[in-house]
């Protein structure tokens, strides 16, 4: 049964730090590249949610089912966005990876390649997961596009699942990949942060 503990994951030129309340300015910054929280599909806090953002997450991580992060990029020393375990379901080995939004500047960048190996590797290496789910909004084309990136299989679609900030319901869209899948995505994320790398 898995027990996932806050810890510190670093390589690719990132670094995913237990989220904190020191975190906050940074967050604040990181959302404000792009003012990410102005898509209605995400859950990028605005300036003046970020508090109850990170205090949410911290009892999450209280509770057991949330292990929260910031991202740091080592090469600029700032905080760049978060991400976290969450619906952490111990007696099925299962975490899913989400609540993950980056900085306007790093989109498209190693980063999100990079944080998903870190997550990955703790989860199927470390932890012991049998099973790493993601979920997105349906809406949310460019998330799918990047999960379906990493190698991860569609699940299905879950109808009308979840509230929005704006008082509308979405339908979610879960992926996952499991245990004996692993060794293959992560070549694939490997050859992708090699591919940055000589970019």
């Amino acid at each position: 049964m898995i027990n996932p503990q806050p810890v510190t994951l670093e390589g690719h030129g990132v670094r995913l730090e237990p989220l904190s309340r020191e975190h906050h300015d940074g967050l604040v910054a990181a959302a404000s590249d792009g003012r990410l929280w102005e898509l209605w599909y995400t859950s990028v806090p605005e300036p003046e949610q970020t508090k109850a953002y990170i205090e949410n997450a911290l009892q999450g991580q209280q509770a057991g089912t949330m292990l929260p992060w910031a991202v740091r990029e080592l090469k600029t020393g700032e905080i760049v966005g978060g991400t976290r375990y969450h619906d952490i379901v111990p007696a099925a080995d299962r975490v899913e990876i989400g609540w993950t939004w980056y900085a306007k500047r790093v989109q498209r960048s190693h980063v999100n390649t990079a944080c998903k190996l870190l997550l990955f590797s703790h989860a199927f290496e470390k932890i012991g997961c049998r099973v790493v789910g993601l979920r997105t909004d349906n809406f949310n084309f460019t998330s799918q596009r990047a999960i379906e990136a990493l190698g991860a299989k569609k699940d299905g679609v879950i109808r009308h699942h979840w509230p929005r900030r704006d008082g509308t319901v979405r339908d979610t869209v879960m992926y996952s990949v499991l245990a004996h899948e692993w060794p293959d995505v992560k070549r694939h994320l490997q050859s992708r942060i090699e591919k940055h790398d000589t970019d």
